[in-house]
């Protein structure tokens, strides 16, 4: 049976008051801890940063404390790695969260609540805002006077029945607003998120560039070319299916491309990358993969990543194309 559609709020459904006068608290000072405080301090509301290294944070004339100290806030929004977030909320979260006063745990990504390692206790909120886009854009856009599209979920209320409108505040003050939300899941936003990512926007994306790229260079074609053709073209491809979609992006290539487009399609999705994506989703569902994620088992290949000959090469070509830029 289809998922039903999400409802989708507007900028007048998302008002930034549920976070006014709040004391907001960002766990963690990375690429997105590091954009939703700038978003939210230029949208008036005052926030303090809670990381083991407040560094950065000072840097960017923030108040920064240690974790612990951080923990009081009304609203605390936990932009720290997935893998850690269980361990640092035990420790260094909980036994500084207040009885029945109104707090609420705010996530960017929903993993470590539906996973269960982090198990709030019954009066403390639960959302997330959860923006399609890293932290770098989410800056970008807002300074733009745009957004990034955000997924909502509201898990629980606390104690005061203020979760929801916290996390609408939290999304108006990022920027979301101005380009909607999406109304979600925990669930739903963990283990698509997740499945994305391994099975195109990153894993399956660098699979195919590396197995294409290799392909013609074993066959004896030029290694610049191979890169240009298998790695550089990707981006325009997809600028053109993200701004107009997949049937238009047909519509403005090439004939030859279109068509073959159509054979490459028949011959690469087949029974065994149907079965192989399966058992992608399947770790993800099962919870396998966040298993071994946190467990610290998968073997960490951006070296050999950056070692192989299409890092070097292109290096070249994106010199030569930024140079004529220029």
């Amino acid at each position: 049976m289809p998922a039903n559609t999400p409802n989708i709020l507007k900028e007048k459904e998302i008002p930034l008051t549920g976070i006014q006068n709040k004391r907001v608290s960002v766990i963690g000072y990375g690429n997105q801890g590091r954009a939703h405080a700038l978003n939210l301090r230029d949208s008036g509301i005052d926030v303090t940063i809670g990381a083991r290294n407040t560094s950065n944070a000072t840097k960017d004339a923030f108040n920064g404390v240690s974790i612990e100290e951080a923990s009081t806030a009304d609203l605390l929004i936990i932009a720290l790695p997935d893998e850690v977030q269980g361990k640092v909320y035990n420790e260094q979260i909980a036994p500084h969260l207040l009885t029945n006063a109104g707090q609420t745990l705010g996530f960017i990504h929903g993993f470590a609540i539906h996973y269960g390692h982090i198990i709030p206790p019954e009066d403390v909120g639960v959302v997330m805002v959860a923006p399609k886009g890293p932290g770098i854009t989410v800056r970008e856009k807002y300074l733009a006077g745009s957004g990034v599209l955000a997924l909502l979920a509201i898990e629980k209320e606390n104690a005061s029945k203020t979760s929801r409108s916290l996390a609408l505040g939290w999304a108006n003050g990022i920027g979301s607003a101005r380009i909607g939300l999406l109304e979600s899941t925990f669930k739903d936003e963990t283990e698509t998120d997740l499945f994305g990512e391994q099975a195109i926007i990153v894993g399956g994306l660098v699979t195919l560039i590396k197995a294409s790229y290799e392909t013609l260079v074993d066959a004896g074609y030029p290694p610049q070319l191979a890169y240009i053709e298998c790695c550089h073209e990707v981006k325009l491809v997809a600028d053109i299916i993200h701004e107009r979609g997949i049937a238009e992006m047909m519509k403005a290539i090439s004939n030859t491309a279109e068509m073959g487009a159509y054979e490459a399609m028949a011959l690469l999705d087949d029974k065994h990358l149907r079965e192989q994506l399966g058992e992608l989703m399947s770790h993800i569902q099962d919870g396998s993969f966040a298993h071994r994620l946190t467990n610290g088992e998968i073997k960490n290949k951006r070296a050999s990543l950056a070692a192989h000959k299409i890092e070097q090469v292109g290096e070249e070509i994106r010199s030569i194309i930024q140079h004529d830029d220029d």
